[in-house]
């Protein structure tokens, strides 16, 4: 700090910090002069925890890692498992997979909506988000039997095949869907106060994200179409018809256009999905992961000391390593896993795209107004318990 300029320290506590971030100013007037973001107030060591749990283990760590896009992680690390035991799921679940990834991208995306919207003054924007996102949180209830972290997901599969209710509750959702984000935009896509906050605030372009590893939103926001789902389809995108939204100019506005028209393309994945559903087994039929089916160790000797012995002693994948991501709400999420052959990883690396994305902040906020520093870190979508991890 110099005697002209302030240090101001933005966070942890800050609400717009959107979780702990730490974020130490330095001011000339209500301009920043530098920033530095400052990590680790919610480290819980959730890649070394991976080397004590076995693998099916960690399907419920990986719910917390971004707790509000949980099957998006689940599906990301059940992916890479699959990838390293060359397991082949069944379509069935495929599309399920791909059903829940897109209601839990709208559910994340209507958060960011309603508390970005709510950190540059809009409050009812909230209340509209949150009720969409209420009767998601009832879908996945209804589902796993909770609703911020399912664990729904299985490696080779789903915990256990969806009914006749489930597709019903899509359906409903996705037909009514659209007419709620109509009114989103109604509020906010043409407000002079919103635009006036937000275009021009934050800018990063393609060049910028790419050098820094951004991707997602933010990055599809600067005008380069980097979709996972599209560039290297995985469980069965490549089936499904949707678009990819992207922006110009790379600012706040811009970020907020892109995830708003996501939203669409995700209800239309979703019931895709769930129409198209195909008949037949909803985990790999005889994989060393697949559980016996619920009821059987009950029933049959056999069933019970299988499943036993995958509870107790766990899976044991090949030894070798593989990287596998997706497309979650906020960008590229991989899952990097290194077996020795043991119950357990030997080595598991989470690219989580929140913390990569938190690298453009400084350079997006230098030489911008104090009050711009919320609509950039509310742009950004990061979620700290991922960033820390």
């Amino acid at each position: 700090m110099s005697e002209t300029t302030l240090t101001l320290n933005l966070g942890p506590q800050h609400p717009s910090t959107h979780g702990v971030l730490r974020v130490v100013l330095e001011l000339d007037g209500e301009t920043v002069v530098d920033a530095r973001p400052d990590i680790g107030y919610l480290h819980r060591g959730m890649e070394k925890l991976a080397e004590h749990r076995t693998w099916q283990q960690f399907v419920v760590l990986s719910d917390r890692l971004d707790y509000l896009a949980a099957l998006s992680n689940n599906l990301a690390y059940v992916l890479a498992v699959e990838k390293l035991m060359e397991i082949e799921v069944p379509r069935r679940a495929q599309y399920v997979r791909a059903a829940l990834a897109e209601l839990q991208r709208i559910a994340s995306h209507l958060f960011w909506l309603g508390t970005h919207a709510h950190d540059l003054g809009a409050m009812t924007p909230l209340f509209y988000a949150l009720r969409e996102r209420e009767a998601l949180m009832d879908l996945f209830e209804s589902l796993a039997g909770s609703r911020l972290m399912p664990s729904f997901l299985r490696i080779g599969g789903l915990a256990s095949d969806i009914d006749a209710g489930f597709v019903k509750a899509v359906l409903d959702f996705t037909g009514s869907f659209p007419r709620r984000v109509d009114e989103y935009e109604t509020l906010l896509t043409e407000n002079p106060i919103w635009k006036l906050r937000t275009k021009g605030v934050g800018l990063l372009d393609g060049d910028g994200c790419l050098r820094l590893g951004i991707t997602g939103p933010m990055l599809r926001g600067a005008g380069v179409g980097w979709d996972i789902r599209k560039t290297h389809p995985y469980s069965g995108y490549g089936e499904f018809h949707f678009e990819t939204p992207l922006g110009t100019a790379g600012d706040v506005y811009d970020r907020y256009l892109v995830r708003v028209r996501e939203m669409r393309e995700s209800a239309r994945i979703a019931r895709q999905a769930v129409e198209g559903l195909p008949e037949g087994d909803w985990i790999a039929p005889g994989s060393a992961a697949a559980f016996p089916p619920r009821g059987e160790p009950g029933r049959n000797t056999a069933a019970m000391i299988r499943h036993f012995g995958i509870v107790t002693e766990g899976i044991r994948p090949p030894a070798g390593e593989v990287y596998h991501a997706v497309e979650s709400p906020r960008g590229e999420l991989g899952f990097y896993l290194v077996s020795d052959g043991g119950p357990a990883p030997l080595r598991l690396k989470v690219r989580p795209p929140s913390f990569v994305n938190l690298q453009g902040l400084v350079k997006m906020i230098r030489g911008r107004l104090l009050a711009d520093v919320m609509a950039v870190i509310g742009a950004l979508d990061i979620v700290l318990a991922e960033v820390d991890r």
